[in-house]
């Protein structure tokens, strides 16, 4: 990486592109047409798809930044929260609930999580994992599937489940799963630094 290298390089853009998406999906999401759902979900995972481009033009053009590992993580934190705020709204149902208020209690812990272990000199011990990739394709893909087919409702309120709708539930359920085991691994990793402090107590 330069040292001087400009805050506005081309990864950057890309993750800043993202972060603009967010208010146009949900505008693009609550439009009274037919092919809304489906655009919504074509610029999440749009975006989803530029978060891999520009980690990958970061290391490939050797741009990445002290600017750009703060902005990424808190771009892709901003777009799944918002979109998993519009699907609790849509489906209204503990069923989608349950796993949305996981998934943002998780990020909200683990953020915290990182930027105390990053005061100690520890960042490295609660690095992204593989687990924690494996979570996120979980993630993108279930908020993608459920954007992109927009709940119908029986006399009774009950959700008239498709086969579509299973698929996204079941990947948001495992992407919940994911987020805990993730989670628990951070956790276990920062233990020692958690012990060593409450003897300094």
């Amino acid at each position: 990486m330069s040292k001087h290298a400009p805050i506005l390089n081309l990864p950057n853009i890309l993750t800043l592109i993202r972060v603009a998406a967010i208010p146009v999906l949900v505008a693009v999401f609550y439009l009274p047409f037919g092919w809304s759902d489906m655009l919504a979900a074509g610029l999440f995972l749009a975006a989803g798809l530029t978060d891999w481009l520009d980690g990958y033009l970061a290391r490939k053009l050797g741009q990445t930044s002290p600017f750009g590992a703060f902005l990424d993580p808190v771009a892709d934190k901003l777009i799944v929260a918002v979109a998993l705020v519009v699907l609790v709204q849509v489906h209204a149902t503990i069923w989608l609930s349950v796993p949305a208020m996981v998934i943002v209690c998780r990020e909200i812990t683990v953020s915290a999580l990182r930027e105390w272990m990053a005061e100690l000199g520890q960042r490295a011990r609660v690095a992204v994992s593989s687990v924690g990739k494996v979570k996120t394709v979980a993630q993108m893909g279930s908020i993608t599937v459920l954007l992109a087919l927009k709940p119908e409702h029986a006399a009774d309120g009950d959700i008239l489940m498709t086969p579509g709708l299973w698929i996204g539930y079941a990947a948001l359920y495992l992407a919940m799963v994911l987020t805990l085991w993730s989670m628990m691994r951070y956790l276990r990793a920062a233990a020692p630094q958690f012990l060593a402090a409450g003897k300094g107590d």
